[in-house]
């Protein structure tokens, strides 16, 4: 449904919740631009839309199917941006992304959300109050933006290093734990930075053309030579979240390396003190297993101390070996 739809003129909003082909054409008419808000929209709404501001049929169909990796298109003199703002559950530890398609034309903008960590209250806000900014025009809006959600993924990255942290420690931590559950847990985290990955990694091509530094040079519509310094500030923010991103997965990985040696080494430990206690079992049982036998003629069968000695000789030998492992650190 449209959540928004308000006129900008002159780096102020002048009319807001008025028609959309009305906001439109009063755009186009007095001068401004439109900027419309559309939320998981009906095939009938973004019909409407489409056959209002003209848009390309294929970035239509992007919106309305979304699940889009981040890319930047360019449609005659239109743009088409996605973006996957990202959020981060601290209590179920999960990265979960929404989606937002930008539509930007010379005075219309139409944003496009789609799940819930794609809320653009906090970027509008932002934008109406900085009239210098907004008087900028539709390019404004794309860059408020593109830089709250670059900028929040730089909290997210924060909170998953300290999540991270924590995990480490467990994992390092002297208390005994269930090796599996352990695993599982490091697996899991990997998993959210992956997904975290996703929604960084392929934004910045877009950023990077957004500025004038793509293949495209400085043939991206609607992007003047004065905003590009605006979107290489933000790709430089991308840049540190890639970074980070990256940081973190190698940390990752390094303490599921980590972990899995450690548990070897543990394995290792019980080895050793299964088989110190194997040994020290086997010398008492030769000995039963010797004079256990059914033979007449056998050193000291028939010698009533013969008994005593053989329980003697066994604690004995096992007294030693015991002390010798424990020298070893085997038990």
């Amino acid at each position: 449904m449209i959540t928004d739809c308000a006129i900008y003129r002159d780096g102020r909003r002048v009319h807001g919740r008025t028609g959309l082909p009305e906001s439109f054409n009063s755009a186009r008419t007095q001068g401004g631009f439109v900027w419309v808000e559309l939320h998981k929209p009906t095939r009938q709404e973004i019909d409407q839309v489409m056959e209002t501001f003209g848009l390309h049929r294929l970035a239509v169909e992007d919106a309305v199917k979304a699940h889009q990796r981040p890319k930047l298109e360019t449609f005659g003199a239109s743009l088409f941006l996605v973006l996957r703002p990202v959020m981060y559950d601290k209590e179920t530890g999960t990265v979960s992304s929404g989606e937002i398609m930008i539509f930007l034309g010379e005075h219309f903008v139409l944003t496009v959300r789609h799940g819930e960590g794609s809320q653009l209250d906090d970027a509008r806000k932002r934008l109406e109050g900085d009239q210098d900014m907004l008087a900028k025009g539709p390019v404004a809006v794309l860059y408020a933006i593109a830089d709250t959600v670059v900028d929040h993924y730089l909290d997210v990255a924060t909170e998953l290093l300290v999540d991270l942290e924590e995990l480490e420690s467990k994992v390092f931590s002297s208390t005994k734990r269930n090796p599996t559950e352990t695993a599982s847990h490091i697996y899991i985290f990997k998993r959210q930075i992956v997904e975290f990955q996703r929604a960084t990694s392929p934004l910045t091509q877009a950023l990077t053309e957004l500025s004038g530094a793509g293949p495209l040079g400085t043939k991206i519509p609607l992007v003047q030579d004065a905003g590009r310094p605006f979107f290489r500030n933000v790709n430089s923010h991308l840049t540190r979240v890639n970074e980070s991103v990256d940081a973190l997965d190698r940390l990752v990985s390094d303490i599921l390396s980590a972990h899995l040696a450690q548990m070897g080494v543990r394995q290792n430990n019980d080895m050793r003190k299964i088989s110190a206690w194997a040994a020290m079992a086997a010398v008492p049982t030769m000995i039963a297993g010797v004079y256990g036998m059914n033979f007449e003629h056998m050193p000291e069968l028939h010698w009533i101390q013969s008994y005593p000695v053989a329980v003697a000789v066994m604690l004995v030998l096992v007294a030693l070996l015991y002390r010798l492992f424990k020298q070893k650190e085997w038990i």
